[in-house]
């Protein structure tokens, strides 16, 4: 549940401690192709040549020729092109076809939206009993789907449409074939102090900000065992620079939610955490796990609750993402 952030720097983390700077990952999932692979392989030459990485790039080519694409789990790819208007993109049979909400004008970035839990998981009780989890993160990510699609800047897709139940690896594996420009992991929160209550947004990094962000990681990621390095030390030294990045591009969104927040969303104090979610870490790509308030607060519940109070929460999320993604997109 984060706050968003006015752009003043296309860097906004830049000043915190304990985040570097590199520059928006490119990896590629497997199964888009030679085109895709060769765009993403230029996307890394690009970057890494910025940066005066001439022995990456070398290590770059090596990979390029093992395989001609940036490594990604095996099963998952994306089986048509999104066009203008809605599509449906069908993707392997585990993933089944995901629609695409297509914006104004070509080669728009594309935002995934993933409604936590769902299904048999309801995830966190409202202290009513009257609101699940599960039924409020796909409230505010179809609110935000059709927000985002008013303005048409962006092509929007949610990993759930209904309620169903996906496990971690599968919302990642849909950001990956879909190759998201971000990804946005909605969730409300729970606490057994019934005072609680306020917005936080989770960034991801290899370390936790405190003790509960470990453990709320922890337990989101359940029991889905290690990430799943690359192998061999080309693709392992790929991988972790994709990781890196995307930890930066996490905290810069993070922050730029935190600045649209004011008078929009009610924050918890410290708002910006930061932990090993693993379904931020497998998404490949700026991902950000917001929790919009805590249903064990009556007082968050009722805001959430409320279509006006979604309604200014959901204005802060689509301009965070509409400023990061035209800010993306005028550096490359």
């Amino acid at each position: 549940m984060e706050p968003f952030a006015g752009v003043a720097s296309t860097s906004p983390a830049r000043n915190m401690p304990g985040f570097r700077r590199p520059e928006r990952s490119a990896i590629m999932s497997e199964g888009r192709g030679g085109h895709d692979a060769l765009r993403g392989l230029e996307k890394r030459r690009t970057r890494l040549l910025a940066g005066g990485g001439a022995l990456l790039l070398s290590l770059l080519a090596a990979a390029a020729m093992a395989g001609g694409r940036a490594p990604a789990p095996a099963g998952f790819g994306v089986a048509g092109e999104a066009r203008p208007g809605g599509t449906s993109l069908p993707l392997t049979p585990a993933l089944g076809h995901v629609a695409v909400t297509e914006a104004r004008g070509p080669g728009r970035p594309l935002v995934v939206i993933d409604p936590g839990h769902g299904g048999g998981d309801p995830g966190a009780a409202g202290v009513s009993g009257e609101v699940r989890e599960k039924d409020l993160t796909l409230l505010l990510a179809r609110e935000l789907r059709q927000r985002l699609a008013a303005s048409g800047r962006v092509r929007v897709a949610l990993t759930r449409e209904g309620d169903s139940g996906l496990p971690l690896d599968t919302r990642a594996a849909i950001a990956r074939s879909l190759g998201a420009d971000l990804f946005l992991s909605i969730h409300a929160d729970s606490a057994a102090n019934p005072l609680a209550r306020g917005a936080t947004v989770y960034s991801l990094s290899e370390v936790a900000s405190d003790a509960d962000a470990a453990r709320f990681a922890a337990t989101e990621s359940g029991s889905a065992g290690a990430s799943g390095a690359a192998e061999g030390s080309v693709r392992a030294l790929l991988a972790d620079l994709a990781v890196r990045d995307e930890m930066n591009a996490s905290a810069d969104f993070a922050v730029r939610l935190l600045g649209k927040a004011p008078g929009r969303i009610a924050l918890r104090p410290e708002p910006h955490q930061f932990a090993a979610f693993r379904v931020l870490r497998r998404a490949e790509a700026p991902a950000v796990l917001f929790e919009a308030g805590y249903l064990s607060n009556a007082e968050d519940e009722a805001m959430l609750r409320d279509p006006d109070a979604r309604a200014r929460m959901i204005g802060a999320l689509a301009g965070a993402i509409e400023t990061e993604m035209a800010l993306a997109r005028a550096s490359r």
